[in-house]
């Protein structure tokens, strides 16, 4: 398996030259990106400097829904200008979000007809999730099923915690999606009544998941690529080096 770092973990940090050499200061050699940093980056070319001056590489990116089908050349250019294997779309807002499971089998039609441009251009294209997409529906189905019907190409990014606070089993809902998982989101969760001010979030190996048994089973299924993220870490130097720490010992 490869490990990865969410850059979107450190992004009240910084300034990102810091914060890459500190990745690879602690060990990793690839990076994820996220849409702000594209934007903010102005030239794709300076964030690559800075990825080659770090010695990482940027092997996967989020991108928004609204790029990806306005402006599918520029997302394909980002990702080619970075050697990205992989880009996902990592959410959709509340008011956007289907009610039922033709819906969001749809979208995922939706999602896999926006994303075929990447494809053809062999990039890896497909969905990271939040906690919505694990709340069942009225008829007792659940949206990431749908959503992956819909787009039977459509490559899968499982934030493993997210699932957990919707009170799913992240266990059986690896063995339920199997293959169709092929990158994993490997956060924490703090025990309850504790780091409240980073939104209940913890350092990886330093919460309440398994993730010895769970990055054992997700290799069990085919899942290949690891990456960490805290959404609101209060010193990303102490999450990252915890973590990764822990996650290098598995």
């Amino acid at each position: 398996m490869s490990h990865s770092y969410q850059l979107y973990s450190s992004r009240k940090f910084g300034p990102l030259r810091k914060t890459l050499a500190m990745i690879a200061e602690l060990g990793l050699s690839e990076v994820e990106g996220f849409g702000g940093l594209y934007a903010s980056s102005g030239d794709s070319g300076l964030l690559k400097a800075e990825l080659e001056r770090a010695g990482l590489v940027m092997t996967s990116g989020h991108f928004g829904l609204d790029m990806v089908e306005n402006e599918p050349d520029g997302v394909a250019e980002i990702a080619a200008a970075f050697g990205m294997r992989d880009v996902y779309v990592p959410y959709l807002d509340a008011a956007a979000r289907p009610d039922d499971r033709d819906g969001w089998r749809a979208f995922g039609a939706r999602l896999a007809d926006a994303g075929k441009p990447l494809q053809d251009a062999g990039i890896g294209f497909g969905w990271h999730n939040h906690d919505f997409e694990f709340q069942a529906l009225d008829d007792g189905s659940y949206p990431i099923e749908a959503l992956l019907e819909g787009g039977s190409a459509l490559a899968f990014e499982f934030d493993v915690a997210w699932a957990v606070r919707a009170g799913e089993d992240p266990f059986a809902w690896i063995a339920r999606l199997g293959d169709r998982i092929g990158a994993a989101h490997v956060k924490d969760i703090a025990p309850d009544g504790t780091c409240a001010d980073e939104d209940g979030w913890s350092d990886v190996g330093h919460g309440t998941l398994d993730w010895t048994a769970l990055v054992a089973a997700l290799a069990r299924v085919g899942c290949d690529h690891l990456v960490l993220e805290h959404d609101n870490p209060g010193d990303d130097r102490r999450f990252a080096e915890r973590s990764i720490r822990f996650l290098k010992a598995l």
